[in-house]
Order: C-alpha cells, then structure tokens, then sequence
C-alpha cells in the first residue's frame, strides 16, 4: 500500500508551488506531499507557502535515480513540473514505468514524448503504470476540446467530424522562464539534428506506425473563410496537434483515420486582422524574453488571466457544430497548475482502470476530466450551436 496518493516532484519551482497550494487548497483529505532535491529548501518552501508544518517533504533529484526510484515507491502517482523534460525528464519517467507507478507532466516538448514512447511505452504497458503527457494548458484544453466536439458530433449527427478546426479567440495570460527554456531546447536538438526538425514539423511525429492524410500547415495568416476573420499561427499548436493525433490513434481512431486538424488564433477582422495576423506570423516566439526558469507571473497576472477556445466542423450534410473552452486563470500558469492536479487525481479515482503506456489525456480520462475541470478547476465546456 502506497503511502501516499501523489507526490508533487519539483514543489519549490514556480509551477510545482501553484501545484502544491492548489492541492492543500483543494483536496487536503488526500495524503500527498512535496519533493525536490532538497529538504531544507522544501521547508522554506513549505513554510512560506503557509502550508501545515506536517505536510510530508521528499528528497528527490534527477541526477540520482536511487532517489527518484525511492520516491516513485512511496506513491501512486507523481506530478513533476521540473524540466525542460529533454534536460531531466527521462530518469523518472524509467522509475515510473518501471515501478508501475502513475504519472502525470505539463510536457509541451515533442522530441521528449517520442522518445519516451519509444523506450518506456512496452515497460509501462508491462508494469501497469500510466505515463500521461501534456496535463497542462498544453493540451488538455485542445485534446479535451477535440474529444468533446466529436462526442457531441456522433450524439447529433451519428459521425464525427472530418475536418476540425481549433481557434484562440482570446487569451490573456504570460509565459514563464520554465516554458521558454522548454521551447529553448526543443529547438536547439532540431536545429542540430535534420531528422529531429523534420519530424518535429509531422503532425503525426507520436503515431508510430500510422500516417494519417496530408494536415492543413498552420504556418501562415489567412481569412478564415467560414468566419470571415483572419488567423495567425498559434505557438502551441506544434504540439497540440500532435497531441490529438495520438490520442485519435490510441482510441481506435473514433474521429476516422482521415481526421484533419488545423489550430491556429484569430486576429480580428479586415485591414486590422490581418495587418495582427502578420506581425504574430512574422516574430519569433522563442525570442530571449530575459525570463529565467523559476519566474513567472505575478499572481495577480494569473488570476486576472483567461482564455477562450472554439472547435469547430461540419457534417457530411454541411452543419456546422461549434463547441467553446473557456478558462479562468492565465493558461500556463493559473490554469495549469488546476488541470494537472485534477489530471492526477482523476488517474487514481475515475480513470482507475484505464490502459497503461506512454498516454495523452483523452484516452486516459474521457468525460471524467472534463467533469472534473468544470467542478473544481474554473474550465468550462459548452455546446454553442
């Protein structure tokens, strides 16, 4: 018998501190508790957080698989917020798998995933242990979106949607130091390595051996002909996509193996719209911010932050179905930090007997999370037309 339900690996970081306020917060009756490498700062931490003095502190680090092997042991399932994952993310995840110990991460870095599929995938499926990836606002909002428009297509139409569409209608909210190091390093491993870029560009780079059918580009603004409104590439829709696309393949492929999926931000209307639509497309979103990891936004920035998803298609008939995802908090950060939690917590309640592996959300969670989120993390999920 595990010790505890969830340790929070990486608690005195910017993302792992929301994480273990939100679970004191939120869920105090679970017996859970803070790790990192060290236990005086974990303190610190701890006390300044004005969390219980009994909260249980774990001495874990990356460099030190004895520890993380010891660590996994005492749980059932471990949150880590520390990356960038290419850096140090492999060493917990093999402890994971191999212990069948469960496993949720904010990974929004394709290279990692990949990597991990393909040498943890056959491991984790052995031991029992779900490795779900990209529990954050990368990419639950979007794999959830997806999964929740298609429901509703096959309720209303008795077939999913081909062709879908994901839209940003409006977001407000920062990045922080952690997720610029994270697009950092994806970079540098594709710039050095031909084959790394060309699969990072594949919208089916985590399907191994499946290739769906040609995917729109997202690279560049248009006028989104059944909106009249102009679009601009979206930054996380690298690895959204990629995201959908194995989660369409690990359910037997219920949005069709002919599925498209094209993600991108609206910019406005006319002249403006498109003169917005442009300059996003034109400027470097990796460009050195001067954030380092461990900054981030204040909390006023998080709890003032928000955004707004649309997904979108139509039937063979030509309706069109619109659903909206809409969150309370800035999306990296406010948001994140409530979606991976309940992420966790969802793998060890509702989705108790879900297939182990090297995972995404959908497949793992279904209908559960989304009810979680709307219950207990500010997200709302609704039909519009």
């Amino acid at each position: 018998m595990a010790e505890f339900d969830i340790i929070v690996y990486g608690a005195t970081g910017f993302t792992g501190r929301l994480v273990a306020e939100y679970m004191h917060r939120t869920h105090p009756d679970r017996p859970w508790a803070m790790a990192g490498r060290s236990a005086k700062k974990l303190a610190a931490v701890r006390d300044e957080m004005g969390l219980p003095a009994d909260t249980p502190l774990v001495e874990a680090d990356a460099s030190d698989p004895a520890s993380l092997e010891a660590m996994v042991g005492r749980t059932r399932c471990v949150i880590t917020t520390v990356g960038p994952y290419l850096l140090y993310g492999e060493p917990l995840v093999a402890a994971c798998a191999k212990a069948g110990t469960d496993y949720v991460d904010l990974c929004g870095e394709p290279p990692f995933m990949w990597e991990m599929i393909e040498k943890y995938d056959a491991t984790a499926k052995e031991s029992g242990a779900r490795i779900v990836h990209s529990c954050g606002f990368d990419s639950i909002p979007f794999d959830m979106g997806v999964y929740f428009l298609q429901e509703e297509a096959k309720k209303r139409f008795g077939a999913p949607l081909k062709d879908v569409k994901g839209r940003v209608r409006g977001m407000k909210g920062t990045f922080s130091g952690g997720t610029a190091a994270s697009g950092k390093e994806t970079m540098k491993l594709a710039m050095g390595n031909p084959e790394v870029m060309k699969r990072l560009v594949s919208s089916f780079a985590l399907t191994p051996g499946f290739e769906g059918p040609k995917q729109p580009y997202g690279n560049k603004p248009y006028e989104d002909p059944d909106f009249g409104i102009w679009v601009a590439p979206f930054v996380m829709a690298t690895i959204n996509t990629k995201n959908i696309h194995r989660s369409n393949l690990l359910m037997g492929h219920p949005y069709g193996e002919d599925f498209t999926y094209e993600e991108m931000m609206f910019t406005g209307k006319g002249e403006k719209g498109q003169a917005i639509a442009q300059g996003i497309a034109s400027a470097d979103p990796m460009a050195d911010s001067g954030v380092k990891p461990g900054d981030g936004p204040s909390k006023e920035e998080r709890e003032t932050g928000n955004y707004d998803l649309m997904f979108t298609g139509t039937s063979e008939e030509g309706q069109r179905l619109i659903v909206g995802v809409k969150g309370d908090r800035d999306p990296g950060y406010g948001s994140t930090s409530k979606m991976l939690t309940e992420a966790a917590i969802c793998l060890l309640d509702e989705a108790k007997d879900a297939p182990a592996g090297v995972l995404t959300p959908a497949p793992v969670f279904g209908q559960a999370i989304i009810d979680r989120l709307e219950k207990y993390a500010g997200l709302t999920f609704e039909v519009e037309n």
